[in-house]
C-alpha cells in the first residue's frame, strides 16, 4: 500500500520536471519581430506618425451636412407613414399564436382567416 501512494508521487511529481534541453526553439529569435531589450527608456516625446491625412474643417463641414440631410430625410419618411396603430397592435398580438399554429402544422400558412 505504502509502495502504491510512493508510485503516485513519483508519477505526479515527473509532470513538474522538463527533460528538454533545447531552448532555443521555443524562445524567439533574436532578429524576429517582438520586444527586444536595448538597455535604454523608449522615447516616447516623438509623435506617433498618422495613418491618414486629417479632416479639414471643410470636409468636416460637408460630411457634417450630408449627415444631417441624411437624418432629416429619415424622420420625414418616419413622420409622413401614419399607419395603422390598432392594426399594429392587433398584429402583435396575433402574430405569435398564428406562427405557432402554421409550426404545428395546424395550418397550411400563416393566414388571418386559419383559427
Amino acid at each position: 500500500m505504502l509502495s502504491a501512494s510512493a508510485l503516485a508521487l513519483a508519477v505526479a511529481a515527473s509532470g513538474c520536471t522538463s527533460t528538454t534541453t533545447s531552448t532555443a526553439s521555443s524562445a524567439a529569435p533574436v532578429t524576429g519581430r517582438g520586444a527586444q531589450d536595448t538597455g535604454t527608456y523608449p522615447n516616447l516625446n516623438i509623435p506617433p506618425k498618422v495613418a491618414a491625412a486629417q479632416f479639414t474643417e471643410e470636409q468636416k463641414a460637408a460630411k457634417l451636412a450630408s449627415l444631417q440631410a441624411a437624418q432629416q430625410r429619415q424622420g420625414a419618411k418616419a413622420g409622413a407613414g401614419g399607419g395603422n396603430s390598432a392594426a399594429m397592435t392587433t398584429l402583435a398580438r396575433k402574430h405569435g399564436d398564428d406562427t405557432l399554429k402554421a409550426i404545428e402544422g395546424k395550418c397550411e400558412t400563416i393566414d388571418p382567416a386559419c383559427n
